[in-house]
């Protein structure tokens, strides 16, 4: 089928580089094989550059996929014309609460970061747009229930320990501030589905030389590893079927192990190297001082608190520092910088309070870069 035949069903907050070598990467590659999930429609909050630069390319882009799996090299590069459009918020907002229409919509994705998962007191009801993206998409879902359109599922890949609960929690406390209908938050809250998620993939932007740069400016690179964990049981009629998608009755242990330890680890050397002068995470983790900083960190402070607790907690770590060598990779520092604080609070703080509590004292290398209280 025709890419632009297929219906959009997706809409999708934000068109970063995760996203696009992530959840439109899985899209495109399962609409190619009949799976017929439907097209994604964009949102971009912040700024109109990446929306521009998607535009200008007709929403249409290269993946590379480089590094190792299974002991082998893995170089290639697929297609992803999964995106139907683009949409920026701030100057098209007409055209954002258009989309709540469309009944074959179904799905809502979004990866605005931890720091994006907070309201903003100043947002009003009637705000063109409101600021926060819990605000933007409490505006979305009540114009979707006054039209009488179906209800969706929500799928945030923020992260975030049950990152769709957090999220549901924020609209519904902007729904109670803007004193919205009682019988709207029992339609988004019973009648939405709102699935937990993990995500996991290293995607480092644009290369620094490849032969399709030329033709192709929106190329960008990420390694073969890929895992999305949806909780629950699979909806009825879920068409995203892919070998980097499963379904958990709980991802609170893949969560945990994946953000204390990966997460974690980039968080820590974004405090430790980018100071130094380091670029990207492979330059930090090849230095003869910091690469074995990083693995003392990760098998003496941030594994023994997960003991017990994750399965595989040491061999997690081991193929992260693998990941995080791989050669054909320059993951920036200064990407990774982005809400440093508050990532600071989710992926190293909470390991620093448990080793304190486990252990009786403070943790010597944790304690290098988490501020102290």
């Amino acid at each position: 089928m025709n890419a632009a035949a297929i219906p959009e069903t997706v809409l999708q907050f934000g068109c970063g580089n995760f996203q696009r070598a992530f959840t439109d990467l899985f899209i495109a590659q399962a609409d190619r094989e009949g799976k017929n999930v439907g097209r994604v429609i964009a949102v971009q909050s912040t700024g109109d550059d990446r929306a521009l630069a998607l535009r200008a390319s007709h929403c249409a882009y290269h993946v590379a996929i480089r590094g190792f799996s299974q002991g082998q090299v893995v170089d290639e590069v697929k297609w992803v014309d999964s995106i139907s459009r683009v949409i920026i918020a701030r100057k098209e907002w007409d055209d954002f609460l258009a989309t709540a229409a469309l009944p074959s919509l179904r799905w809502i994705t979004s990866n605005v970061t931890e720091s994006g998962l907070k309201l903003d007191p100043e947002d009003r009801r009637d705000s063109r747009p409101p600021t926060s993206f819990p605000a933007k998409l409490t505006v979305w879902l009540h114009e979707r229930w006054k039209l009488g359109g179906t209800p969706v599922s929500i799928l945030p890949c923020e992260l975030v320990p049950q990152n769709a609960e957090v999220v549901r929690s924020l609209v519904e406390k902007q729904a109670d501030a803007w004193n919205l209908e009682p019988v709207f938050l029992d339609w988004f809250r019973l009648e939405c589905r709102w699935i937990n998620t993990l995500v996991d993939r290293i995607v480092s932007g644009r290369p620094a030389s490849h032969p399709l740069l030329e033709k192709n400016p929106l190329l960008i690179a990420t390694e073969p590893f890929a895992l999305w964990v949806l909780e629950g049981s699979q909806p009825e009629g879920f068409p995203l079927v892919h070998p980097s998608v499963i379904f958990a009755s709980s991802v609170e242990n893949y969560q945990l192990r994946k953000v204390r330890i990966l997460n974690g680890a980039h968080t820590a050397l974004v405090a430790k190297a980018l100071p130094l002068g380091f670029d990207t995470v492979r330059a930090a983790v090849e230095d003869p001082k910091i690469g074995p900083w990083l693995r003392e960190l990760l098998f003496t402070e941030i594994v023994p608190v997960l003991e017990g607790r994750v399965d595989g907690s040491k061999e997690f770590a081991e193929e992260t520092l693998e990941r995080f060598q791989n050669p054909y990779l320059d993951h920036k520092l200064s990407d990774i910088a982005k809400g440093h604080e508050q990532k600071i609070v989710h992926r190293l703080q909470p390991t620093f309070d448990e080793y304190l509590e486990q252990f009786g004292h403070k943790p010597k290398l944790l304690s290098e870069v988490v501020p102290s209280r």
